[in-house]
């Protein structure tokens, strides 16, 4: 029998100020229609490639929980195997939560959301709307917008004219982009919170050129009748590399947050501490990163972290080190941070030691030993019958491309999927890389009793050899749950969806007072 924690117990916990991961283990679907506010959300199917990464240390105290799907028992013992040695079940799982008199929050990246709302409400922060902002356009008035999303979305649909100035490089590039301090800044996302987040960021920075959040951003827009653009390629001009004002500005907040600055030869001591969790983010662009890092830096860029906190640092009371070189992105997005309760640091460290080159890897559990086969024998046995091919990548990904034939669905599913399938010779199992489906491959082994074989590459090494393939919903063996349709994503969202999400995000700062848990203060 799991061992049990109740509400009151974590609620202590979050008071204290001390570690706690409370990890939802449903699909992120399921997840954004409830959770508690502190909740990181691993699916149970993903826990392999995520977990090691999000919880650093194995003796965090975890509590799993789902609402009643039978999931969370699971998630106990994969995280046991994992070598986690405190983990329980949170007492009655979501039900038990809110029966207990715990808030309850939807929607994804819930404290980043609420803590931008009460960002708004403390400092009052100037905003535009959309029928304002047009308006200064059709009169010629000195402007730019500035869309602090990152780039791929804002090449998906934006306010005409804008330029994409990713959130985590605002303070340092603004000034590059205006003509000089009588240009009017505003700033905008999708929804709300970046561009609260990045107009408040420039006024703290002491920028002083006009400067307003876009009301709503591009649903404000859409909601006002206005056209938006798709596709556009206009970035940011980069920074002349003199910004002395932007760094001391920078450094100025993060002191009065209650940031600290640390040599490297406190992060080599952090780093090997077992007694906290301990994050090492490098907040540049991804393309930064790649040229040059720190090893052992991931890559966050410090928009993505203030909006995605709980994407990359599942433990409440853990502590979170940043890293630039300039001097100005680092401390801006600790600032936030540690307004946002983090523990934060920012690691002073010259350009000498950024000597790792490349993306960053995972830490992920040794994949078990599996039987691999290539496209060209894959592509051999499908011309034949006794083959059945599964694919455990996104639900996106395999409506985009797959394999023709290949069935689509969650790890989580693989027990149901075996007893409704037609028994085959032999399984055949992918995903993008095929990493998830290497730890898939025993359990359907065990399940089956039929021969399982994983594609050497993944889906991608069928790619590479130019093999036909197919696109769309045929062959998902159920209702896709792994991604939530953000309202403020895409083109073609109802209205009514955008209508309530806004009315969602005006009730945070209430919602944030009867939780009363999040310790959040804003300077």
């Amino acid at each position: 029998m799991s061992e049990l924690r109740h509400y009151a117990q974590l609620r202590a916990t979050l008071a204290a100020k001390e570690e706690l991961a409370l990890i939802d283990v449903r699909e992120e679907a399921p997840f954004a229609s409830g959770h508690p506010l502190f909740a990181a959300n691993i699916p149970l199917g993903k826990l392999e490639l995520e977990v090691y990464a999000r919880i650093p240390r194995r003796t965090t105290p975890i509590t799993v929980y789902d609402n009643g799907e039978g999931l969370a028992i699971k998630a106990v013992e994969k995280l046991k195997q994992l070598g986690y040695r405190d983990v329980a079940l949170l007492a009655g799982g979501l039900q038990g939560w809110q029966e207990a008199g715990g808030e309850i929050f939807i929607d994804v990246n819930a404290p980043s959301k609420a803590f931008g709302e009460l960002v708004e409400a403390k400092r009052h922060t100037p905003s535009l709307s959309a029928e304002e902002v047009q308006k200064l356009q059709r009169q010629g008035t000195e402007l730019v917008v500035l869309d602090v999303r990152r780039f791929d979305e804002y090449q998906t649909m934006n306010i005409p004219g804008s330029i994409s100035l990713p959130g985590g490089d605002l303070v340092l590039k603004a000034r590059a982009q205006v003509s000089g301090p009588q240009t009017q800044i505003v700033v905008n996302c999708a929804g709300r919170t970046r561009s609260i987040i990045g107009a408040q960021s420039l006024i703290n920075a002491g920028i002083s050129n006009p400067v307003a959040a876009l009301r709503n951003g591009t649903i404000g827009w859409t909601l006002a009748g206005q056209a938006l653009e798709q596709g556009q390629e206009r970035q940011a001009q980069e920074s002349s590399g003199e910004e002395e004002a932007e760094r001391i500005a920078a450094w100025e907040l993060a002191t009065s947050a209650g940031v600290s600055f640390v040599a490297w030869s406190d992060w080599q001591v952090w780093r090997h501490n077992s007694d906290r969790n301990t994050w090492l983010f490098d907040v540049r662009s991804p393309e930064e990163y790649r040229a040059g890092h720190l090893p052992g830096a991931r890559s966050v860029p410090g928009g993505q972290l203030v909006q995605e906190t709980d994407h990359y640092a599942a433990v409440r009371g853990g502590r979170i080190v940043l890293v630039d070189d300039d001097g100005v992105r680092a401390p801006m997005a600790a600032s936030w941070l540690a307004q946002m309760g983090w523990e934060v640091a920012v690691l002073e460290a010259s350009r000498e030691l950024f000597t790792d080159r490349g993306d960053w890897q995972a830490p992920v559990p040794a994949a078990p030993k599996v039987e691999e086969i290539s496209p060209a024998t894959l592509a051999a046995w499908l011309e034949q019958p006794g083959t059945t091919l599964l694919d455990f990548t996104t639900s996106a990904n395999f409506r985009a491309r797959h394999i023709p034939g290949a069935k689509w669905l969650g790890r989580a599913q693989l027990k149901a999927a075996v007893a409704t399938l037609p028994e085959p010779d032999r399984w055949v199992v992918t995903c993008g890389s095929s990493a998830l489906a290497r730890f898939a491959a025993p359990e359907l082994q065990a399940l089956s009793g039929r021969p399982v074989y994983v594609l050497q590459g993944g889906t991608l090494a069928w790619i590479a050899e130019n093999r036909p393939l197919a696109q769309g919903v045929e062959g998902e063996l159920h209702r896709p749950e792994d991604r939530y349709r953000r309202p403020y994503e895409g083109t073609n969202v109802p209205r009514k969806a955008m209508e309530d999400y806004l009315q969602w995000e005006y009730g945070l700062v209430a919602q944030l007072e009867r939780d009363g848990t999040h310790g959040f203060w804003v300077i």
